[in-house]
């Protein structure tokens, strides 16, 4: 825990990296390093140059993080490899796990390999390799594939590029079920009026609705009932609303109200159904890291209405950004101990809180936080508690 903290300021940096080179874009023709993972580079081998682009350039800017030394040794998981292939569908938890006991220490043992183009985004059939600098472990990208750079192509897409958590997993948390921030529900775009002689709303009918502004004609939307009130556990104040998917609509005319037609629906929509942006809001490319903050927290909804919660499986927080979360940050969850009777010596026993998995928060609002499970050791439940890892 200690170390997680010791090292925020490095693993932020890093994660500010990977997200300015994901704006700029992949470069070309990557050169091989050299490595050799029979004998591990030292830091004198391994020294990154300084480079500079022009402004006039057309290719993107070398970012390289300044890498802070870690004076505790990062523990390794056991078995690990020297070297790893990346593959097609990993993610970087995956990689971070085939290395490391704990993946969200990878941020503060990754080193940029400086004969890599585009360092810092990892993509199917890049090597990766364990190497020792001033006798402590770090991974870096020791040979790019042919995957960045083919005869046919000279930029290959960063959509092709590793991401930090499943996509497909995130993004069906859209259309499985949401939970509305207060101020999210009060200020989204609401169902005015039916058009026409109808009372309710289903596929092939057009609705008016207020509050939409700068979309343009065919914008998507997920139409969502407001549900029951979503009450914080620890003090009892209202937080936000269950919504439920009613349907899918695309807007047909602009202005106030604007004109939605109902493409799908699977409920009828009513007067006062809010409409939030079908695609998908979501950062793939971020390290994992320890919360800048003690957070001490429960988990309030896991959406698809499951009781057991498992591995990929997408979890509301009664946590968000005023609590001091931020994208990338993990948390542990720990089973909520129960009380039990003591039949010895009577009286009641509360039990400890048990270990249970790990989550990563994709998605944050100011009281309330969307994370997926990346491992469950044991069952999850809600109202179990989520606290930094330790």
């Amino acid at each position: 825990m200690s170390l997680c903290k010791k090292n925020l300021n490095i693993s932020l940096r890093l994660t500010s990296v990977v997200l300015a080179a994901a704006l700029v874009g992949c470069s070309s023709n990557p050169s091989a390093s050299g490595y050799d993972p029979q004998n591990p580079v030292s830091a004198a081998s391994t020294t990154q140059s300084q480079s500079s682009q022009s402004s006039t350039s057309s290719e993107p800017a070398t970012y390289e993080p300044v890498l802070e030394r870690i004076n505790e040794p990062v523990p390794l998981a056991e078995g690990h490899p020297n070297e790893y292939v990346v593959q097609v569908g990993d993610t970087l938890w995956d990689i971070a796990a085939t290395f490391l006991k704990d993946p969200w220490f990878w941020p503060e043992i990754w080193y940029v390999n400086p004969d890599i183009q585009n360092p810092h985004l990892i993509y199917p059939g890049d090597v990766l390799g364990l190497i020792y600098i001033d006798g402590q472990a770090r991974i870096t990208n020791v040979r790019a594939s042919t995957y960045r750079m083919s005869p046919q192509a000279r930029v290959t897409p960063l959509s092709q590029a590793v991401t930090s958590i499943p996509f497909e997993d995130v993004a069906a948390f859209l259309s499985s079920g949401v939970v509305l921030e207060k101020g999210q529900a009060d200020a989204l775009p609401y169902l005015l009026e039916t058009r026409g002689d109808h009372l309710i709303a289903s596929a092939g009918n057009e609705i008016y609705v207020r509050g939409i502004t700068g979309d343009a004609p065919s914008a998507r939307y997920n139409i969502i009932h407001v549900g029951d009130k979503l009450v914080d556990p620890d003090d009892n104040r209202l937080i936000g609303y269950h919504g439920i998917l009613i349907g899918e609509g695309s807007l047909r005319r602009t202005g106030d109200p604007a004109t939605v037609a109902l493409t799908k629906t699977v409920q009828e929509a009513i007067i006062g159904d809010r409409l939030l942006p079908a695609a998908v809001d979501v950062p793939l490319n971020f390290f994992p890291r320890a919360p800048s903050n003690n957070i001490d927290g429960r988990i309030i909804h896991v959406v698809g209405g499951v009781t057991l919660i498992g591995q990929y499986q997408v979890v509301v927080m009664n946590r968000g950004s005023g609590h001091g979360l931020s994208v990338g940050d993990v948390l542990s969850v720990f089973q909520s101990g129960s009380e039990i009777e003591d039949r010895f010596r009577g009286g009641k026993v509360r039990l400890p809180d048990e270990a249970a998995g790990t989550i990563m928060v994709f998605k944050t609002y100011d009281r309330i936080s969307y994370g997926l499970v990346m491992e469950a050791t044991d069952a999850i439940r809600i109202h179990d508690s989520v606290r930094n890892p330790t």
